[in-house]
C-alpha cells in the first residue's frame, strides 16, 4: 500500500497519519505482520512511536521524527499526564464510533480502572487495583439498534473506549474482544433487501471494529497548537448511510 496517500501532515519533527482499519500502529512482538511505523519508516529514517490505535481502529495518529520530538510529544500522550475532564491539558483526543444499541444517558463519563486480565493476555478488565482510566461519551445519533456516539479519552490505557462501553453495555459494534463480535449485514438494516443473482451469499456493510479516531489536538515541539481529523472511512459512513435511511422510513411511517 502506498502509506504517502494517508499522511495528513509532515514536518521535521512529526508526522500524522490516518491509519487504516486492520494495519499494525507498530510491529507486534513475532514481527511477522506489516505495520504503519516499518511502512513510514521507508520515506524517512528515524520514526518513534508517540501514542498507539488497536489494529481494527481507524483514524488519526502521530509517530515523532527525531528524539526531542519523542520526548516532547511522549510527555504529553503519557497516560498518567493526560489529566481529568474539565482541566486544560495539552492534548485532546476524539473518537467516533458505532456502539450497541440505545444509550440509557446521552452523555457521561466513566471513571473505572482498568488491568490487564491476570490469566488473559491482552485482555483487559475493570478493577479496582487498575490505573485510572477517564472517558467521556456522548450520543451522535440513535438508530434504535446501533448509536453513533462520540468519545473523548482522558487517559489512554489499552482497550479504553472498548472496555469501559463493554462496563455499561454498550460495546463496539464488531468487537470480538469485548462483545459479539458479530458483522453488520445490510439485511438486518435494509427492508426488503434482496441478494444480487451474482453473489451466492451477502458480504457484510461492515466487519471491522467500528472505531475510529476522529480529531488529534497536542502542542508541537516548536510550541505551536496543531489540530488534525480524518473523516471517518467508507465502511462506516455506508454503514450510518443505511442506518440513516431505515431510521428516516421508519419515521415517514409513523
Amino acid at each position: 500500500m502506498k502509506i504517502s496517500e494517508s499522511i495528513i501532515f509532515e514536518n521535521n519533527d512529526f508526522v500524522v497519519v490516518n491509519k487504516p482499519s486492520g494495519l499494525l500502529s507498530i510491529p507486534d512482538r513475532e514481527g511477522k505482520e506489516i505495520s504503519l511505523k516499518n511502512l513510514l519508516k521507508h520515506q524517512s529514517s528515524e520514526i518513534f512511536t508517540v501514542h498507539r490505535l488497536d489494529k481494527e481502529t481507524s483514524g488519526v495518529i502521530v509517530f515523532a521524527k527525531n528524539d526531542i520530538a519523542h520526548k516532547y510529544l511522549s510527555q504529553q500522550f503519557s497516560p498518567s499526564l493526560e489529566g481529568e475532564p474539565g482541566k486544560i491539558k495539552e492534548t485532546e483526543k476524539i473518537y467516533l464510533g458505532l456502539v450497541v444499541g440505545s444509550l440509557v444517558n446521552n452523555k457521561g463519563i466513566i471513571d473505572s480502572p482498568i488491568m490487564e486480565h491476570p490469566t488473559k493476555k491482552g485482555f483487559m478488565v475493570i478493577n479496582r487495583k487498575g490505573k485510572q482510566a477517564i472517558t467521556e461519551y456522548e450520543l451522535l445519533e440513535d438508530f434504535g439498534v446501533y448509536s453513533w456516539t462520540q468519545f473523548q479519552i482522558h487517559t489512554g490505557r489499552t482497550h479504553q473506549i472498548r472496555v469501559h462501553m463493554k462496563e455499561i453495555a454498550h460495546p463496539i459494534v464488531c468487537d470480538s474482544l469485548y462483545g459479539d463480535g458479530k458483522p453488520v449485514f445490510l439485511s438486518s438494516i435494509k427492508h426488503h433487501f434482496k441478494l444480487s443473482k451474482k453473489e451466492e451469499e451477502e458480504r457484510p456493510i461492515l466487519n471491522r471494529l467500528a472505531l475510529h479516531s476522529y480529531r488529534l489536538k497536542f502542542t508541537g515541539p516548536d510550541g505551536h497548537r496543531h489540530e488534525f481529523e480524518a473523516a471517518a472511512p467508507k465502511d462506516l459512513r455506508a454503514t450510518l448511510q443505511q442506518l440513516s435511511k431505515r431510521k428516516s422510513g421508519r419515521q415517514a411511517s409513523l
